[in-house]
């Protein structure tokens, strides 16, 4: 008897893990993320192997360069689903066009009693929050980046994480966006921004929320009155049978019964998952409800400081169509069931990865040859950091354009303090020439 689990259970998880990952993995990096700990080296790799020659993984590259997949088959089959979740898939199979047309049902919000209703069974709950655990720092920028990125893919945009982490790192956008998608994405990085700096100040509050959506419709609205305040007109939803509330005192009374119902649930998960259920079926807002509910759902785990929800490996149309069966048939299994993959790997990956490198410093990059000639200059001439300041400001005085002279004083100063034994070779130093400075450089 396998006291750690079934083969199918470990299946599901390698499977789970894979899913997301477009680069693929490595066996180690797999094993972490599947959480099999537990199994040696050698079962895993009989485990991986197994999957392949079912169709189910894919691999490239040999010995250490060897790379995992999620295969055809598993493409085909996608994630795993409870019944229930299967169940609202038939129930939706049909065209929009061809289902009658769902309006909103205040019932569906008020039959919701705050740590008395579970949306997510209790035993579902107690593991992914010991998956999340506790953190002592905020989120890691880039699971930030993560976070934006799955919100625009989710939405049908276009960007890829190499062009979303040069926004988060840099601040800049990529050259030959449309428009509409640029700004989209500048806002949704202003409010991840305000989110993590906020942390220990948002809350399920109407300040937070309407500052939220503020924050991701600004520009993207005729009127920019409308920013920040709760829609007042009829809303459409293209590809699905719902059409939301239109009356205005009914989207502000259950604006408000919404809210507080949320801000009474004591457990951050299911919180979370309700926030999202809600705030995405009321759609509150002119435009960026998903990426509001998103964000929203958020808010937990952020005050918490525990790893932020994404959608990893989530199909675009599955999503959708898990929000269409919330938003048609207040039915909340299937976007479960995504919900609770979702929030596993994101908890995962928050454990796993280590962070990417940081993007070169364009600054330092231009001024290279500079900085280390200046540099290797006061180490050879024995100056103090102080006699090195005064070599630097005056390099940078006759040299250096006006506005770059403050920082290339600042460089200089940041790369000798940063000198030490084990990288003094790149300035074309001696170890001799290094031992005779490091006296006068501390």
């Amino acid at each position: 008897m396998d006291p750690t689990g079934t083969l199918a259970t470990r299946r599901r998880q390698i499977l789970e893990a894979l899913q997301g990952r477009p680069d693929g993995v490595t066996r180690p990096e797999l094993q972490a993320l599947a959480s099999l700990h537990e199994l040696d080296e050698q079962a895993v790799r009989r485990l991986l192997t197994q999957l392949v020659e079912q169709g189910v993984a894919r691999v490239t590259g040999q010995t250490k360069a060897r790379r995992y997949f999620p295969g055809q088959a598993a493409a085909a089959a996608g994630p795993p689903l409870s019944p229930e979740g299967q169940a609202c898939r038939g129930l939706l199979a049909q065209l929009p066009a061809q289902r009658p047309p769902a309006g909103y049902q205040p019932g569906f919000l008020a039959s919701y009693r705050p740590n008395e209703t579970c949306y997510l069974p209790q035993a579902d709950r107690r593991r992914l929050a010991a998956l999340a655990g506790s953190r002592t720092r905020p989120p890691r920028r880039h699971l930030l980046v993560e976070l934006a990125w799955d919100s625009v893919r989710l939405e049908g945009g276009r960007w890829s994480k190499a062009e979303t982490r040069l926004l988060f790192e840099r601040g800049e956008a990529p050259a030959g966006k449309p428009l509409h998608e640029t700004q989209v994405m500048l806002n949704l990085h202003a409010a991840i921004e305000f989110m993590a700096e906020s942390a220990r100040e948002v809350a399920v509050d109407p300040t937070t929320l309407l500052n939220l959506s503020a924050l991701l419709t600004e520009n993207l609205l005729a009127d920019p009155g409308d920013e920040g305040r709760l829609r007042s007109r009829e809303l459409a939803v293209p590809g699905t049978a719902y059409r939301p509330a239109g009356s205005a005192q009914l989207i502000a009374d259950e604006f408000k019964l919404l809210l507080r119902s949320a801000a009474e649930i004591t457990d951050p998960i299911e919180q979370s998952f309700f926030l999202l259920v809600h705030l995405s079926y009321l759609h509150p807002f002119s435009a960026g409800n998903l990426a509001c509910a998103q964000l929203a759902a958020n808010i937990p785990f952020f005050r918490g400081n525990t790893p932020p929800l994404c959608f990893l490996g989530v199909a675009t149309d599955l999503f959708t169509e898990a929000l269409r069966a919330v938003w048609e048939l207040n039915q909340v299994a299937l976007l479960r069931d995504l919900y609770e993959l979702s929030y596993e790997r994101s908890c995962q990956m928050a454990a796993a990865a280590q962070p990417p490198l940081d993007l070169p410093d364009p600054f330092r990059l231009r001024y290279r040859t500079e900085l280390k000639a200046v540099v290797r200059a006061a180490v050879l001439a024995g100056e103090t950091l102080a006699e090195a300041e005064r070599r630097s400001r005056g390099f940078a005085q006759a040299r250096l354009p006006r506005e770059d002279r403050e920082r290339f004083r600042a460089a200089v100063e940041t790369e000798l303090a940063s000198l030490h034994d084990g990288n003094f070779a790149r300035y074309q130093l001696r170890p001799s020439e290094f031992a005779a400075w490091k006296p006068r450089g501390r």
